[in-house]
């Protein structure tokens, strides 16, 4: 990038994400503005450079320069990345709004769902804006793992080709891949479903269960995601790549995930309150699971899995039961996409009315 013209970023969110993805681009060689709220967190970061707060340890690049003045930031932006969590999204797009263009590339990296009308956030990009350049970026991406420089990949996902091209150029470097989809609804599904499996997985861990369990936990996860997504108008090899299976092993394998860390919490037995304010951060997993109940049972997908972990979190169900969910199941299809599950469940009913009348007769 050093003969093209100098790429201006901005970075809406002072969390470890949106400050390790600020790095990134500096590091490429953008000027990096990033917006927060916190006084103390933008004079630590232009003095240190450094967030101590999110990720305490991360020299950031000093070419970074933040500040609690949204204009500021936006001005001569050429991308917007917005690293918000999601029951704060669209006020600050709202409070953006004036300072916004239409010839800008709008990135969310928020992996999350707003409640009112089961809006994803590049939906509430789209819905404030109306503008053309919308992308998501989703994938198994650690921030504290990526400010250590390890090797990392995630999905530029838009319909837009030159969002795409963009959002490669800003952040791909030795350590950084950026892998593009134009399947944007599927790869922010992945990318908020999953963390309703790490809540689970991690209540398992804490529960003791082994290697087997977690990998059929997480297969069975997978499955789930993509019926649902696949319900909402995604494609299914989506949940192949990085913002599906990727994504998925690392929250539901790590406990540097927040909503992992949540689930082990409540499986050592701590409440839903105490286990989400231990942890100190978003979790956004918690207030997905109930969204994408409420939204499954309203659209007749079976998610077994997320309506036993929706029990424990919020009817009070012991964590135990959750497990148990996994067991009682339907043994149905393994691969719907190969095998209808529909099809599994006639080939059982016409099982059944043949032990019952046709054999014995």
């Amino acid at each position: 990038m050093a003969d093209e013209q100098q790429m201006n970023v901005a970075v809406l969110g002072g969390g470890s994400f949106g400050t390790a993805l600020a790095s990134i681009a500096a590091d490429n060689g953008a000027k990096v503005r990033q917006w927060m709220r916190d006084e103390a967190l933008v004079t630590q970061i232009n003095q240190e450079h450094r967030n101590g707060r999110y990720l305490p340890h991360y020299v950031i690049n000093s070419a970074v320069s933040a500040s609690t003045d949204l204009q500021v930031v936006l001005e001569g932006a050429e991308l917007v990345l917005i690293a918000i969590p999601s029951k704060a999204f669209r006020s600050v797009v709202q409070a953006a709004k004036p300072w916004l263009t239409a010839e800008q590339i709008l990135v969310s990296t928020t992996k999350g769902i707003e409640q009112d009308g089961f809006l994803l956030m590049s939906q509430v990009l789209e819905q404030e804006t109306g503008f053309p350049h919308v992308g998501v970026i989703a994938g198994p991406n650690l921030a504290s793992e990526i400010a250590d420089k390890q090797l990392t990949a995630t999905v530029i996902a838009s319909a837009d080709a030159l969002t795409r091209t963009r959002v490669q150029q800003a952040l791909g470097c030795r350590y950084f891949r950026v892998y593009a989809s134009n399947d944007r609804h599927g790869v922010e599904l992945g990318g908020a479903l999953k963390n309703i499996y790490a809540i689970a997985a991690g209540m398992a861990a804490a529960l003791g269960m082994g290697e087997n369990t977690r990998s059929m936990l997480m297969t069975r996860a997978l499955a789930e995601m993509s019926r649902f997504a696949v319900a909402q108008g995604a494609n299914p090899m989506t949940f192949l790549g990085l913002a599906g299976v990727g994504d998925l092993i690392v929250t539901c394998s790590s406990n540097l995930s927040r909503n992992y860390r949540v689930g082990y919490a409540m499986g050592e037995g701590r409440g839903l309150d105490e286990a989400v304010s231990a942890l100190g951060q978003v979790a956004e997993g918690v207030n997905t699971v109930k969204l994408v109940c409420a939204k499954a049972r309203e659209m007749g997908v079976y998610m077994p899995l997320a309506e036993g972990l929706n029990r424990v979190l919020f009817e009070g169900v012991p964590a135990q039961e959750m497990a148990r969910t996994l067991m009682m199941g339907e043994q149905s299809s393994d691969v719907e996409f190969i095998l209808p599950r529909e099809a599994v469940q006639q080939a059982h009913r016409d099982q059944a009315h043949f032990d019952s009348g046709g054999e014995h007769g």
